[in-house]
This record gives C-alpha cells, sequence and structure tokens, in this order.
C-alpha cells in the first residue's frame, strides 16, 4: 500500500462518512476527484472503489438485553447532553474504515448500555451493576470505549478501566483509550506535560480528558497527588486505566479515601463508571472459603463500595464463571458481589468477524484447521516445568513455514506495511516457553542464511535446497490455487523473512509486543497465559496450540486467532490435536444454544436473575462448576435441568462384560419395542422409528443401561428420576430410533435386534482407559438425527424459524431447533463399528457397539432440576486437572 493510496483512502472515507447514501457510482466519482491531487494508478483506483464497496456491505445486527425492571432516563435526556467526545470517537473510527453499518449499530448499543446506566446528574446513593458478552477478539475495546465517551457526555466524572491482569494487555488498552477517547498522548503529558495529540486530539482537544496512568506506568499515588486532582471540581472527566492487581486496587482505593472522600460517610460523592475488561477473569470470588471473599474480587467491591454513585459493568466473551458466581444457592447469587444484577447485554459481532462458527460450527472453513499428531514424543500435552525440549515436532516447523508463505501472499498483494504474527502457545511453563523460542529463533537464523545464500537465483534450482523445498511443497498443498506462482513468491522470500523476529511473551520476560510501527511487525509470539487474555496479536494469520485445558473459557480465551482477516482469511490455519479441536466444537456449540437462549429471555421479558439460574441449570454446568471448584471437595451436587435438552453417551465403558451388557440391554428394548408397536423404515436413512412407546421401555433400559463415568451428562440415575416424574404425562409416550446408516457395500443384519440394521462407524479419537471414546465433541449422532418422528409441518416449521433468524442465510440448521418443535421425547440407539485413529495402538473388542442420546422436548412443567453428582478426583484424572499458567497471577489472588 503506497503512501498516496492511503492517503486518497483517508480522504476519501472521510467525505463519505457524512452522506446519508452511498452507491457504487458516488464512491468512483470521489475516488476520481480527488485523484486529480493526489495521483494513484488505474488498478489502485479500483481496488480502493472495491474495498469501500465490501466496506459498505459489512452488517451487524443490534444486540440482546436482558434486565430488570428500570426507568430509562437517556431518552429525555438526550437534548441536554452534548456529543463532544462521542462525535469525536464517531469521527476517527470513519477515518480507521470502521464500516459504516458497524459505527451505528455501535452507535445504537452504547446509547442502549449507558440508559440502562443511571443518570449521572441523579442524587442520592445508587449502584448499578451490568455486564456486556461479545465475542473474542470482536471489538468489546472499539465498544467500550465509545460508551466511555459517551458517559463522559453525560457527566460522569471518574471512569476507571480495568484491563486484564498483564502490562502488556493494560498499556494495549491506555494506547486505545488515548486515541479514542483522551486525545493526548498520556506517557509524555504526564512525564513532561507535552501535549502530544493523537487520535481524536487531532480533530478537537478544547476538553481533553484527565489521565492518572499512562502508557508506561499503572496507578501512582505520588503521581495523582501531585496533580492535586478534586474530583467534584473537575470540570473535565478523569480516566485511569489499571492493571487487575491487588496491589493497584488498594492503592487507588488508598488514594481517593485520603484525596476526594468527603462528608460523615466518607464517601466519594462524583459519580463513577468502572468497566471490567475480561470481567470472567480474576475478578470473580474464586475462595473456598465462604466468609473471605478473593482478594481482588474483594478489593473491586470495596472501590465501588467507595462511591455515593456507582455503575460496574463486566465485559467478556465468555460468561460462564460470571454466571457461575456463587453457584452453591440461589441466595447466594445475588449478594453483594459483582453478579450482573441489573442487566446483561449480548452484542452481535459484524457479518466480517472471523469466529468461532467459521473455524468450528457445523459450517466451518474447510482446510483452517491442521490436525497436530506428532508432538507427544517431543512437546507431550502433559509434561512437568523441567521437560526438556531437544527438537520441535515437524507440524510445528510446517506451520512455521505456512507463517512465511502467508506473509508473502500478502506482500504480494500489496499489503507490504501490515502487522503479521504467529502465535506458539504449547506450554503452561515459562522455562519450557523459552526453549521453545530459542529453538524457532534457532531455525529462522537457518532459514534465512538458506535463503539469502542460495546460489542460484533460479525458483526452479533453489528446490535442491531441502528447506526451499519444504517452502515449495507446502505453498503446493496449501495456497497454490490462490492467484500467485512459486515464481512470484520465490523472489520475495528474502525479504518476506529477514524482518521476521521470535519474541518470548511472559510475566518473566522483557519482551513488550508493541505493534506501534509504521512498517508493520513481523513477528512468531511464544507465551502463554499472558498470549491469552485479551491481547491482540496483529495479523495474526498462523497459530499453533498445543494445550491441554478443557475450562470452556480458558479455551476460548485462548483462541486469539479470532478477530478480523481483512484480505488475508483464506490464509489463515490453525494448528491443533484432534481432542482440542473437539472441545472446541462442542464449546462453540453451546456458546450458540446459550444465545439462542439469551434472545429467547429477552423476548419473553425475562431477568438477569432468571437468567442466571436457568443457565446454570445447563448440562454443561457439571463441567464448568466442578472444575471452577476443582479441589475445594472431593464431589459436588450439581443441579441439571433436562428440558428442551439433548445428552448423549460420547464415551461407553471399556469392559467387555459392560459392553456385552449394554448391546443386550439395546436388544431387549428393541424387543420390547416391536411387541408394541411396529417399526417404520425410514429407507433414505437406514434408520427403523417406532412411535410411541411407553416410557417404562424406556426406563428400563436406562435402568439397567451400564453407564462410562466421562459421559457425565448420561449418568442413569438422575436421567431417570427426570423421567419418572414426569412418566405419566409429558414423558408418558417415546419415539425410538434404531440409526442405521444407508449406504455402502454391507448387508443389514439382524444383529439380534429383530430388525435388519446396517452399523454406523465411529473413530475412537483417544487412548482407551476404563471408557471408550466414542467423539472428540462429545456428539456420536449425525447431523439432523433429532428431526426424526417429527412431521413435515413441523420440521418446515423450525427450518423457517431458523431462516428467519438475521445471519442465518446459507447456513445448516442445528438439531436444537427441530428440539423445539418436539412433542414426545426422542430415544436415539446407535449400533457402532469402531476403528482406532491411527495414533492410537490399543486393541478394540469386536462389533458392534451400544450408544444412546435422547432429545428431550421443553417441559409444561415450570423449570425443575435434578441431581447430579460429580467426583472431582476423577474429573481431575480424566481432563488433565487444571492448566493455570506458570506466570497466571490468578493463581496467587487467594491470601
Amino acid at each position: 500500500m503506497t503512501d498516496n493510496y492511503k492517503q486518497l483512502s483517508d480522504t476519501v472515507r472521510a467525505t463519505l462518512a457524512y452522506e446519508s447514501e452511498v452507491t457504487q457510482e458516488t464512491i468512483r466519482e470521489r475516488i476520481q476527484k480527488f485523484r486529480i491531487v493526489i495521483e494513484v494508478s488505474d488498478e489502485e483506483a479500483d481496488n480502493l472503489a472495491k474495498e469501500i464497496e465490501t466496506s459498505l456491505s459489512i452488517t451487524m445486527e443490534l444486540g440482546s438485553v436482558i434486565k430488570e425492571e428500570f426507568t430509562e432516563w437517556l431518552e429525555s435526556e438526550k437534548r441536554n447532553i452534548d456529543p463532544y467526545y462521542w462525535d469525536r470517537y464517531k469521527r476517527l473510527l470513519n477515518q480507521q474504515d470502521f464500516p459504516r453499518k458497524v459505527i451505528t449499530s455501535m452507535d445504537k448499543d452504547t446509547d442502549r448500555i449507558l440508559g440502562l446506566l443511571e443518570n449521572p446528574q441523579k442524587e442520592g446513593d445508587w449502584d448499578r451493576r451490568g455486564m456486556v458478552v461479545g465475542h473474542v477478539q470482536s471489538g468489546k475495546t472499539a465498544n467500550y470505549t465509545g460508551l466511555i465517551c459517551k458517559a463522559a457526555d453525560a457527566g460522569y466524572r471518574l471512569i476507571v478501566v480495568i484491563a486484564g491482569i498483564h502490562n502488556s494487555l493494560r498499556n494495549q488498552t491506555q494506547i486505545r483509550i488515548d486515541e479514542g477517547f483522551v486525545g493526548r498522548d498520556s506517557s509524555a503529558y504526564l512525564h513532561n506535560r507535552t501535549d502530544k495529540w493523537v487520535g481524536v486530539g487531532k480533530f478537537n482537544n478544547q476538553k481533553c480528558p484527565l489521565t492518572l496512568t499512562n502508557t508506561k506506568q499503572d496507578f501512582r499515588k505520588s503521581i495523582a497527588t501531585n496533580l492535586g486532582v478534586q474530583l467534584r471540581a473537575l470540570n473535565v472527566p478523569a480516566i485511569l486505566v489499571i492493571k487487575k492487581n491487588s496491589k493497584i486496587l488498594k492503592n487507588l482505593g488508598d488514594w481517593l479515601k485520603v484525596h476526594n472522600a468527603q462528608g460523615n460517610s466518607n464517601l466519594v460523592d462524583a459519580p463513577m463508571l468502572l468497566i471490567d475488561d475480561e470481567a470472567d477473569n480474576a475478578s470473580i470470588n474464586v475462595s473456598k472459603d465462604p466468609e473471605r471473599a478473593s482478594t481482588i474480587n474483594r478489593y473491586i467491591r470495596e472501590l465501588l463500595a467507595m462511591f455515593k454513585r456507582s455503575c460496574y459493568i463486566g465485559y467478556t466473551a465468555t460468561p460462564f464463571a460470571n454466571i457461575f458466581i456463587d453457584p452453591d444457592t440461589e441466595d447466594e447469587m445475588l449478594k453483594e458481589d459483582l453478579f450482573p444484577r441489573d442487566f446483561i447485554v449480548s452484542l452481535e459481532p459484524p457479518s466480517n468477524y472471523f469466529g468461532s462458527t467459521r473455524v468450528f460450527g457445523d459450517d466451518a472453513d474447510a482446510g483452517i484447521i491442521q490436525p497436530i499428531t506428532d508432538n507427544e514424543d517431543l512437546l507431550p500435552i502433559r509434561h512437568k516445568n523441567h521437560h526438556e525440549v531437544t527438537e520441535l515436532p515437524a507440524s510445528l516447523l510446517e506451520a512455521i513455514r505456512t507463517f512465511v508463505l502467508a506473509r508473502s501472499i500478502r506482500m504480494l498483494r500489496g499489503q507490504e506495511n501490515v502487522h503479521n504474527s504467529m502465535l506458539v502457545n504449547v506450554s503452561r511453563f515459562t522455562s519450557v516457553q523459552k526453549e521453545v523460542h530459542d529453538h524457532i529463533h534457532e531455525f529462522m537464523s537457518v532459514l534465512v542464511k538458506r535463503i539469502r545464500y542460495e546460489p542460484t537465483g533460479d525458483s526452479r534450482q533453489a528446490l535442491k535446497d531441502d528447506e526451499i523445498r519444504e517452502l515449495h511443497d507446502i505453498w503446493k498443498h496449501k495456497y497454490s490455487e490462490l492467484e500467485f506462482s512459486w515464481d512470484d513468491i520465490f523472489k520475495i522470500l528474502l525479504e518476506v523473512v529477514a524482518p521476521i523476529t521470535t519474541m518470548e511473551i511472559n510475566s518473566r520476560s522483557a519482551n513488550t509486543l508493541d505493534y506501534d510501527t509504521e512498517h508493520g511487525r513481523q513477528v512468531i509470539a511464544i507465551g502463554g497465559f499472558s498470549l491469552s487474555r485479551g491481547l491482540t496479536l496483529e495479523g495474526l494469520s498462523v497459530s499453533y496450540f498445543l494445550r491441554n485445558s478443557m475450562m470452556y473459557d480458558t479455551l476460548m480465551q485462548m483462541g486469539r486467532w479470532f478477530g478480523y482477516r481483512p484480505g488475508y482469511e483464506k490464509l489463515c490455519r490453525i494448528w491443533m490435536t484432534l481432542a482440542a479441536q473437539g472441545w472446541y466444537e462442542h464449546i462453540t456449540e453451546t456458546i450458540e444454544e446459550l444465545r439462542d437462549d439469551f434472545r429467547r429471555m429477552e423476548q419473553a421479558g425475562l431477568t438477569p436473575k432468571e437468567f442466571g439460574l436457568k443457565v446454570r441449570s445447563h448440562p454443561d454446568t457439571l463441567i464448568v462448576t466442578a472444575r471452577n471448584k476443582m479441589g475445594s471437595a472431593e464431589r459436588h451436587t450439581v443441579r441439571i435441568g433436562l428440558s428442551n435438552r439433548f445428552i448423549e453417551t460420547h464415551a461407553i465403558p471399556s469392559q467387555k462384560e459392560d459392553l456385552e451388557h449394554n448391546l443386550q440391554a439395546a436388544k431387549t428394548l428393541v424387543a420390547a419395542a416391536l411387541k408394541e408397536t411396529n417399526g417404520e423404515r425410514a429407507d433414505d436413512t437406514g434408520n427403523t422409528l417406532f412411535r410411541k412407546v411407553p416410557a417404562e421401555l424406556i426406563l428400563n433400559f436406562l435402568i439397567s443401561w451400564r453407564n462410562a463415568p466421562e459421559s457425565l451428562k448420561t449418568d442413569t440415575v438422575p436421567v431417570s428420576e427426570y423421567i419418572s416424574e414426569r412418566a405419566s404425562r409429558e414423558l408418558k409416550e417415546w419415539d425410538v430410533v434404531v440409526v442405521g446408516v444407508q449406504s455402502g457395500d454391507e448387508e443389514r443384519n439382524d444383529l439380534g435386534l429383530g430388525i435388519p440394521i446396517k452399523c454406523q462407524e465411529r473413530t475412537v479419537p483417544r487412548e482407551i482407559t476404563d471408557s471408550i471414546s466414542l467423539s472428540t465433541r462429545q456428539r456420536v449422532a449425525s447431523r439432523g438425527a433429532e428431526k426424526t418422528g417429527l412431521s413435515e409441518e413441523e420440521i418446515k416449521k423450525a427450518e423457517k424459524s431458523w431462516e428467519e433468524e438475521p445471519g442465518n442465510e446459507n447456513k445448516e440448521i442445528p438439531d436444537r431447533k427441530y428440539r423445539e418443535e418436539r412433542e414426545r421425547p426422542l430415544l436415539l440407539i446407535h449400533l457402532l463399528k469402531l476403528k482406532l485413529s491411527d495414533s492410537l495402538e490399543t486393541e478394540l473388542p469386536d462389533a458392534p457397539f451400544a450408544a444412546w442420546g435422547i432429545s428431550f422436548p421443553k417441559s409444561t412443567d415450570e423449570e425443575q432440576t435434578v441431581e447430579y453428582v460429580v467426583n472431582t478426583t476423577w474429573l481431575n484424572e480424566t481432563f488433565g486437572g487444571g492448566d493455570v499458567d506458570e506466570d497466571d497471577p490468578e493463581s496467587e489472588n487467594e491470601n
């Protein structure tokens, strides 16, 4: 991208920002007009027109809101509010090429959130607590920067942003707040009182907010004291961006008490907005002592209590921990903790967001995920902090070479001075991270030398060098269908590779991942927790991920590859194990379910309390809650609701006698169903369906079934209890389907069932222990299984409902939409042929293997739950225990 191209782009976009309607003709006419003074080629002019047209097609739906009853004040007060800070920020967003429709939606979303806060002009004592749920790397910082601008316009005097637990994230957030709200380089101002205008300050700097932190330093009492700040006396708002650290929070509280608390109440009277970024991390009370809160949690609550008028908003992409605050009882959830008692807002991402559904959903883009199968000898997932890394796995070297090629293609596309990043997250131990860093650094040094001193300069002759040949082969398999040839790439290889640096990013390294450079940063970042929370890796195209955490929030936050990839989406690749991919797929499905619940509950007018209680009864709480409380007790009782839920035996016992027993239980059920009703052959699927099977036969089957401990949700005791309570009413009659396959050469066989069946095939993804795992994503049934037994009318109704939801165009309907139309429950019986994945050597008993799943319809009863008992010792052994990084301050939060 040439300087003239950028200048023309900024100029055209700035003028279009004030147009009420923009057409293709308007765009091209404006480009031609300014080309008279800003020279660009015809090709560049055409590319710019296409870029702007693409940007204008990007949309963003409004978010959903769940709230307690509240008299909103913003609409009536708007005539008294000068939108000075918001207007500056909106102008900056336009300059930064934010799509027009996205800015419009952000304007509406931030208005809704501001309206859910209290009016800062209102006298008396008040406080509000809420939560905003976004998507990982989707623009939450941009959203709360806009909210800060509007809150300051409305009259909030002190704004505190708690920005993660690492300096790198706090510094990055401070830079963005300086650009979007303050308008002045905070470091230059606080160090030598120099006004260096940045971002919005270049438009207008008459009412520059006061900053008590800067890009180089966190909050210090001495600096704030020297400034002599009296919040009530300020005619501009004051803002702090602080690290989520107990010492910082305590110092801020102490300073406020001494310098700003007033009156008999000893409280601060200035209205305060506290934004807790990554609110699910470290802010939650994880103390095992019910009488004592975790240190950071306590200091946040004490800070809020110091103000007569305050609002707390937690921003997060993974709200599980917040919703499970004090999960033991309903009453404790609503105590004066940080539970979002007043409102929860769910933000929708723009249509160009590269998120979890694009990578792990049912409609995921092909080729993004690359399997890791060669790590165990060199970088085993479970290892000690003294593990010696003798060499790098071949898959990691392949990922590094892919990063080199991805950068090459971006350069050939004209994206020369842009950031390019690669993420390597393979260990929670800083000592292992250092060894991996050193190996990668050495590999890159060798690669640069091979390319620099390649003697022939001929792209074909150069293939005699094994390193260059490896690059060529990866290009051929991954990128050869794109627009550039190997000759094109070979010509610029040295220019591509030479600037790439390797950086170790953790709390013990001196490196800071700073993208403040005009020429673009080219970096391979090696780290753990420091790379997993909030920190944006600019231009991230290749990730290598080798971790064993099964915590939903931890896994999703580690996904730094989510975000926006304009002009290079098809270059992105992510290396991970099959097991990790399965967990991501499962969590993606769970989060989409959560958002569906959110939309439905908004339409029903339900409250955050009711939402919290419903989410806490989701079957996945068995893992989330137990792991949140890991180590606090041997056993935990978790209350789960099965209404409108699907449960499935994603693992079965491995003992031969248990397998034979379960197969016989399936045969007994089918034989009994044949006596009660005639089975319907569905010739296009290979299934056999029995309608209106009595609940007694289902209960007999479940009571007989021997469950695998790994299959938490199919513990037959609570499931049978749930069915028994409803067996005379809504679960009186069942649909039962014996699932088979239609395709293939194998003949249908009776298998002792009394009906012909052709077995499904499944691959066992990991080592066999007490259980045989049938799936990486806790799913055995194929797509569409839950529509079995529905009428054509019911199926069409479900599909129409799905198609009418925004953003679902060309997406396959998920099974949960069919489940919503069910009147009778559905029991799926699976007969499986199993084979081992290539990396396993264990022997399997003979086929077939029985498994089952149940699709429960929505209950007509008031939401009721049943009790599951979770053994956390077993959970620890099964899922690898906690995955807290060696440099994770969260492990030190309790005192």
